[in-house]
């Protein structure tokens, strides 16, 4: 056999991911904040962009031809793989009146709570530290004892550390840190877990009948009270299971992690990308891209692609395409988020009428289908997406659920069958909780077919303790 080289030309078919086309499928899965951010960069980038405060200029107005650019499709993307008033006032939260308001008052105070900047626990700690300690070195054994305090409210270290530290008698550290315990958040400075509860107890509940058994199962019995073991607490204690049932109540109003209600950031909230209003007998869609500005290209650089050299309108050329191709990505997102919210009205129309009760099995392909594109474009689509609905706030990905067979052979879905279970262990007798067996038996009698470990699946993700957990004595 003999074996040569050479040269051969041949035509074959490829799919190329562009930049461009890389482009779309990006900005198509961006939340509506994320693709303001992405517009107001390009904005700085592309010297042929401009913001309009009205509609969009037409790209071939007075006949002037820009450069052609292949227009995005949908097809292109489906072919893709995949406190007190006090408390409130010290937090920064007091309400300033006076501008332009617009709105409800409700929602002028959410807006202004959520744009608050928080105090920290330190800061916090440091401004009540001035009112109790005057002594210098107090102030300076308290500022050192307050950095020692991680977020959750705990000392790190020692009393013994900080003296040394510090070159001041432990004795001294003590006493600041008793006065630092006293402070606002309760609990906050205790060195473990056993002492920042009883520090809550002591300045919650004073008086409290079961002061002393609640104090004796702090102090040595929170393993058994997490296992739920309350007859051993009673046989080592001397008591009933109901009196420690009810101390382990007590525990249960305590805050473990004292210092988590307070950070250094603004709150996050959720700005939904689609919002869906009733009217009449009908939805009405509305994308939210107020955020998002009008773009259109600016006329001056026309006439330059028309008068400048062939370096310069080389250059223009390049930007002219790549925010025409902006712009039509932008507008093919809307309208692909638009089609698969009205897909998704039309498939659970039930959820929308009634309540998530009434929620029923969907998949991406299903609405894929119905709108007419590849599965893919329908998950990015809804990915990082919220959709306001008369029922609240949901996330896209929500109406997309699994389901279950239930005698009539209709479908059930995964978030109905929760809802059912939830019912029902509100509903049962706490001296005798349902075991999951008994809870999957209840469910098929109401035609809903789930097996116990289904049962018990489903009962972990709602944070339902098993029935051993949820007795009461």
């Amino acid at each position: 056999m003999q074996l040569d080289y050479g040269l051969k030309l041949e035509t074959t078919q490829k799919l190329i991911m562009t930049p461009q086309l890389r482009q779309a499928i990006a900005i198509l899965q961006l939340p509506s904040m994320e693709l303001a951010a992405l517009v107001g960069k390009e904005l700085l980038e592309n010297p042929v962009l401009e913001a309009d405060v009205g509609e969009n200029e037409s790209e071939n107005e007075n006949g002037d031809e820009l450069p052609a650019v292949p227009e995005p499709t949908v097809a292109e993307y489906d072919n893709q793989p995949e406190a007190d008033g006090w408390i409130e006032y010290l937090l920064g939260g007091t309400q300033v009146s006076g501008g332009n308001q617009t709105g409800t008052a409700e929602t002028t105070q959410a807006r202004e709570v959520a744009d608050a900047q928080t105090v920290s626990l330190q800061d916090y700690l440091e401004m009540q530290l001035h009112f109790a300690v005057f002594e210098p070195v107090h102030l300076t054994v308290g500022r050192y004892l307050i950095g020692c305090i991680d977020d959750n409210g705990y000392l790190c270290g020692t009393t013994a550390e900080a003296a040394a530290r510090l070159g001041v008698a432990e004795a001294c550290v003590t006493e600041v840190l008793t006065i630092i315990q006293t402070f606002d958040p309760l609990g906050v400075g205790a060195r473990n877990l056993q002492e920042c509860l009883l520090l809550q107890l002591a300045q919650q509940t004073p008086c409290c009948p079961e002061i002393n058994l609640v104090t004796a199962i702090i102090a040595g019995h929170l393993d058994q009270v997490a296992g739920g073991r309350y007859k051993q607490i009673a046989d080592k204690l001397h008591c009933t299971a109901h009196e420690v049932q009810q101390a382990v109540d007590i525990i249960r109003t305590l805050d473990p992690k004292p210092g988590r209600a307070f950070g250094g950031g603004q709150p996050g909230y959720i700005t939904p990308d689609v919002t869906i209003e009733r009217v009449n007998n009908d939805y009405v869609i509305h994308i939210n891209d107020n955020h998002v500005p009008q773009l259109s290209i600016n006329p001056y650089y026309r006439q330059i692609v028309r008068d400048a050299d062939s370096d310069a309108r080389k250059y223009v050329e390049g930007r002219i395409n790549a925010a025409v191709w902006l712009i039509k990505s932008i507008e093919q997102r809307r309208r692909t988020l638009y089609n698969v919210t009205e897909a998704i009205i039309d498939l659970q129309r039930g959820f929308f009428d009634h309540g998530p009760r009434f929620l029923r099995p969907l998949t991406m392909k299903k609405v894929a289908e119905q709108v007419g594109v590849h599965e893919s474009t329908v998950s990015r689509a809804t990915a990082n997406k919220y959709a306001c609905t008369p029922h609240g706030v949901f996330g896209m990905n929500t109406f997309f659920t699994a389901g279950l067979q239930s005698t009539g052979g209709e479908d059930v879905s995964a978030s109905r069958v929760k809802q059912e279970l939830k019912e029902l262990v509100i509903a049962e007798n706490q001296s005798q909780p349902l075991s999951d067996q008994a809870l999957s038996d209840l469910l098929n009698g109401k035609g809903i077919m789930v097996s116990r470990r289904t049962v018990a699946k489903y009962r972990e993700e709602l944070g339902i303790p098993a029935s051993s957990r949820r007795k009461r004595h």
